[in-house]
């Protein structure tokens, strides 16, 4: 094949100058005297034919990381003469270089090492000597080093070159201060080379700027080596292995050593003939055009890498969520081996935070319990907080009770490859766990990112917290319990579906199922028989005009009526301002705590969920065809109402149709005798005056879990249409 000749001072071991516009990595040369131009387009195949052809290990494997390290020593020590910038970034260097791997290390690799560093440095001054361009003397050396892998052929030769260089370095440093150097230096003219410091200095800014790239690529190649030794007793995968060849990893080992190459060919000939090496202009634009093309090189390379360890990290995360599914079959003793996975501590650090006394904790206290992983983003709403806090305390307050032997830990699910942890982050996982007294992990980062696949994908969650239940043997018994301790708080124990089924089936759709302690006053007006009315609605002059006809018609008929105000899900302020003008014109009962009129609501979606996964159509269920109703008078703009007996009838009307049905009372009077008739008799009223045409919208949020494709409309069993909404409530 044709070899690039020599270029125009004699003596100089020139690199063929290379088009830093160039997208391959194989450079493109421009036209120059003495130039074949091997590596033009066309040619690039057949230059990194021969550049393999040269490859040939015999399976030794070094760690050249220590002999690196030593080389980066080395050259940034010795350059003799350095502009402020250069300065900096050689203290910055040396003060990192102070950690590096110890001198044992360095001292083993030598041992196998030394003798091939000093024949290359002796082929690179014999070489030069011979004036043989850069590509022969490079392809020599790839020759003479056959047998080693990239990594190792290119830190030999860039160690003998740090050889010579550091040699020139030591003598250019201590010629002024050192008699011994100042006769070697004037026998190599040094005092008069050193003298032209002006021109010197661009040179060797130039050769220190090539230098840190040699370095930055070595690294690179060093790193692949590493990508594919410490994988190698795992299976490679075919699409890393493919992967790992687009980096070209002889190409960036041929033009790294080529580099070396020029650069001992440049402070060889400079002691050789001095000023007329200094002032070469054209050596200062080689030196230039190597770096842009090293620079190239890297960045491939830098890309590459981090795809490798992309494609190594989604592989590390499919094991190891793989292992986590084959673990949550298997049977266990106790707890301990599932929570030390799901909760990973590093460093021997203990992993719980205990809520109530404000400690760190082992999991052991979690050993043998049923458990609770409350799963949830960092934005874990106030309210909900609220009402899992007065659960949890209830529980507490009678330990030796079978529903109070659990425990509920907190995994904050936090994903760190989708956005970063900031400090923001780590103050509001610190204010929630503050608030929480149950258990928390330390620090969202023991969750391993195989976990938080198994959070979404196996448990499904979303946005909205839930509970998935572990019983003692660490095996799951529920994904989701979050909907049974919202419908049943701890008489739910132990949480498992069996367990939601049989509640199920001894509950009826009665005031109390449908109100349960959203106030304290309910459970007295049902042990004193009492008619109990909930109802809801923001327009407060629907409000006014429903209590006022609906408190005359239980006057009139002599019925013990109790009223009180729910509200509606969202628009707080307004409920807010509402129950001011209830409790200030004594229109009804209120809810007191604006969170237990968010909890009416949200317990009442929790119900939807729980019972449209129960083995029962919708036509037939009359307890979701009530929840749904009342889900739906949510939904709308207009007023509402429920009528109770104590826990037996119940009746409900929305609007003004039961505004209507109130205000015409004299039509219906003589079908209430008692307290007994009242409710039957309002129904039938409510029942008669039924429009067949009607608007039910139904609305649930999107991250509230799961939700069926098919619902039936409460109104006329007809199935309802699906729509997505978009709604942002502002007060």
């Amino acid at each position: 094949s044709q070899q690039i000749q020599a270029s125009v001072v004699p003596a100089a071991h020139h690199t063929a100058p290379i088009n830093p516009g160039t997208s391959n990595l194989a450079a493109r040369l421009p036209h120059r005297r003495g130039d074949h131009h091997m590596f033009l387009t066309s040619d690039d195949n057949a230059m990194m034919k021969h550049i393999e052809e040269t490859h040939i290990p015999d399976g030794r494997d070094f760690d050249v990381k220590p002999l690196v390290h030593i080389i980066e020593d080395i050259v940034h020590r010795a350059t003799p003469i350095a502009g402020h910038v250069h300065e900096a970034k050689v203290q910055a260097h040396l003060e990192a270089l102070e950690e590096k791997a110890p001198h044992s290390e360095l001292t083993d690799i030598l041992n196998y090492l030394a003798y091939p560093i000093h024949r290359i440095s002796m082929e690179l001054i014999s070489k030069c000597a011979n004036k043989e361009d850069a590509h022969s003397t490079t392809m020599s050396l790839l020759h003479s080093l056959t047998t080693y892998a990239w990594d190792t052929k290119v830190a030999i030769t860039f160690a003998a070159f740090a050889q010579q260089y550091g040699q020139f370095g030591l003598l250019a440093h201590q010629y002024t201060t050192n008699p011994l150097a100042k006769s070697v230096a004037i026998i190599m003219e040094l005092p008069e080379i050193m003298s032209r410091q002006d021109v010197l200095k661009h040179k060797f800014d130039a050769i220190h700027d090539l230098i840190d790239k040699m370095l930055d690529v070595t690294k690179c190649i060093i790193e692949f080596r590493d990508v594919q030794t410490s994988h190698s007793q795992h299976v490679i995968t075919q699409e890393l292995e493919m992967l790992i060849n687009t980096a070209h990893i002889s190409t960036a080992a041929y033009w790294t050593m080529r580099a070396a190459v020029m650069c001992a060919a440049m402070i060889l000939n400079l002691i050789a003939i001095g000023h007329e090496q200094i002032s070469s202009t054209s050596e200062s634009w080689e030196l230039s055009s190597l770096t842009h093309k090293l620079a190239n090189i890297l960045d491939h390379l830098k890309k590459v890498l981090n795809l490798c360890h992309q494609k190594i990290e989604e592989k590390r995360q499919h094991d190891a969520f793989e292992a986590l599914l084959r673990l949550l079959r298997t049977p266990h003793i106790d707890n301990m081996k599932i929570l030390s996975i799901l909760i990973h501590s590093r460093d021997d650090q203990l992993p719980l935070f205990d809520g109530t006394h404000k400690r760190r904790v082992s999991l052991d206290v979690l050993r043998r319990k049923h458990v609770l992983l409350l799963i949830s983003d960092l934005d874990i709403a106030p309210e909900e907080l609220f009402i899992l806090h007065h659960m949890y305390a209830e529980s507490k307050m009678q330990p030796n009770r079978p529903e109070s032997n659990y425990e509920v830990v907190w995994i904050p699910v936090v994903d760190k490859r989708l956005t970063p942890w900031t400090e923001a982050k780590q103050m509001k996982f610190e204010e929630g766990q503050a608030s929480m007294p149950w258990y928390s992990v330390a620090h969202p980062s023991m969750i391993d990112p195989a976990v938080i696949r198994c959070i979404k994908e196996v448990w499904g969650f979303k946005k909205k917290p839930q509970l998935v239940v572990l019983d003692p043997q660490g095996k799951e018994a529920n994904n989701n319990a979050y909907h049974m301790l919202w419908i049943w708080g701890s008489l739910a124990f132990p949480f498992t579906k069996a367990r939601e089924t049989a509640l199920w089936n001894e509950q009826s759709w009665n005031i109390e199922l449908l109100a349960d302690s959203i106030d304290q006053n309910i459970f007295t007006w049902i042990s004193e028989g009492k008619c109990i009315c909930l109802y809801g609605g923001e327009d407060i002059e629907w409000i006014r005009s429903f209590t006022s006809s609906t408190r005359a018609v239980a006057n009139e008929a002599g019925i013990p009526l109790e009223m009180l105000y729910v509200g509606k899900k969202n628009p707080k302020e307004r409920i807010r301002k509402n129950s001011s003008i209830i409790q200030m014109e004594n229109l009804s009962h209120v809810v007191q705590d604006q969170t237990l009129i968010w909890f009416f609501w949200e317990r009442l979606e929790s119900m939807w969920h729980s019972r449209t996964q129960q083995d029962i159509s919708d036509e037939s269920d009359p307890i979701l065809q009530e929840i749904v109703t009342i889900l739906s008078y949510d939904g709308s703009d207009l007023g509402w109402a429920v009528f109770s007996r104590g826990l037996a009838e119940m009746t409900r009307g929305k609007g003004d149709l039961i505004v209507q049905v109130m205000k015409g009372f004299d039509r219906w009077r003589n079908e209430v005798s008692d307290i007994t008739t009242f409710v039957p008799a309002l129904d039938r009223q409510l029942r008669d005056l039924h429009s067949p045409h009607h608007c039910t919208r139904l609305i649930l949020p999107s991250t509230s879990g799961h939700i069926p494709e098919r619902v039936v409309c409460a109104e006329c069993n007809r199935p309802m249409d699906k729509f997505i909404m978009y709604r942002c409530c502002i007060e």
